[in-house]
């Protein structure tokens, strides 16, 4: 087999490709062509003085071999046995280049698929340290026009989805974006990462990135709510009381929230303080409004909990928010169906 124990070397010099898994694909390949093609079973084995393979089976001992893959003659056998004799079964060599043409080609064919799978492997196996992680990729190219945009992860190029291409902002060619890597697909002929820029996760990496608290596990994030490209509410909590949550997160002049704001294209972010009371909590969601009272509604039929705040007249239209958004946000972060009222009541009360 000096053909395939070439492509062994080959694959030799390439770097990183298992050598073993490449060798245990070359004895599944002999093995299953010989079962299928001669009906035999077999021994594969690497020799590493003569830098070949040999294959072994069990030949049956003849006076006029018929059949060479599955006979011997006598004279042959009593070389590595002199005590053979008709009718005995022994192992010996096949010579596998009495193997016909189909045969030899299949088990090439399974050596290449056996290289092109290690090959994918390796890959996998570098790309999955960035799966749910931040990344910077590089932009190879830009199609506005069908807005798309290729980047570049590790070794690996992906397309950004036309959602996300969004928020690429004024990004050009050869220069770099944050994206989350949400996984690794590898049902096609090369592992791709499957990246965001409009997720939840990306905001919570790029704080733990800035604020080396969250990093060190004093203060957590307990939840996000986002609106990709337009706001984004993300709730907080310390470890320690010698530690603001909030204040950790702005960072000193509210350099360290500038930082993630000027990554995500200037996305506004509202730091809540978290808390277990859930009273609490969602007065610190509603903000930058003021509350002046939240009830709980206890006798509610709906599965979500919910509640109303009623808030100054002044501050309702901030409450809610552009179309709605704030208390929006303030309901998806808290797991809230939040009622809003204002101070005056609503129209009849």
């Amino acid at each position: 087999m000096s053909d395939i124990f070439g492509a062994l070397k080959e694959i030799n010099s390439e770097v990183g490709v298992d050598l073993e898994y490449i060798k245990d694909k070359i004895i599944k390949a002999i093995t299953a062509v010989c079962k299928n093609t001669y009906g035999i079973d077999v021994l594969v084995e690497f020799d590493s003085e003569s830098g070949g393979i040999i294959v072994k089976t069990n030949k049956i001992v003849c006076e006029k071999v018929e059949d060479d893959m599955i006979q011997i003659s006598l004279e042959d056998a009593q070389k590595t046995n002199p005590e053979a004799k008709i009718g005995d079964s022994i192992e010996a060599e096949i010579d596998t280049k009495k193997f016909d043409r189909v045969s030899a080609q299949t088990v090439k064919n399974v050596v290449r698929q056996g290289i092109r799978d290690g090959e994918k492997e390796l890959i996998s196996q570098k790309l999955r340290c960035y799966e749910k992680e931040l990344v910077s990729a590089e932009i190879i190219k830009v199609d506005y026009e069908n807005s798309s945009a290729i980047l570049k992860v590790g070794e690996a190029e992906t397309t950004l989805s036309r959602h996300d291409f969004r928020f690429i902002g004024d990004r050009k060619e050869g220069e770099f974006i944050k994206v989350y890597v949400l996984y690794i697909r590898t049902d096609g002929l090369a592992p791709i990462p499957v990246v965001s820029r409009s997720c939840s996760e990306l905001v919570c990496k790029l704080f733990e990135s800035e604020v080396p608290e969250i990093k060190e596990g004093i203060v957590s994030i307990k939840s996000v709510a986002r609106e990709a490209g337009s706001r984004t509410k993300i709730a907080v909590a310390s470890n320690s009381p010698e530690i603001d949550p909030v204040g950790a997160c702005i960072g000193d002049h509210g350099y360290r929230i500038r930082s993630v704001m000027f990554e995500l294209d200037g996305e506004k972010i509202d730091i809540v303080r978290y808390s277990d009371d859930p009273i609490k909590y969602i007065e610190s969601a509603i903000s930058p409004a003021t509350t002046i009272s939240v009830q709980v509604d206890s006798e509610s039929d709906n599965t979500q909990n919910e509640c109303c705040v009623t808030v100054p007249d002044s501050q309702l239209s901030l409450a809610i928010g552009v179309k709605g958004q704030n208390v929006r946000l303030a309901s998806r972060l808290t797991g809230w169906k939040i009622n809003l009222r204002p101070e005056s009541g609503y129209y009849g009360e």
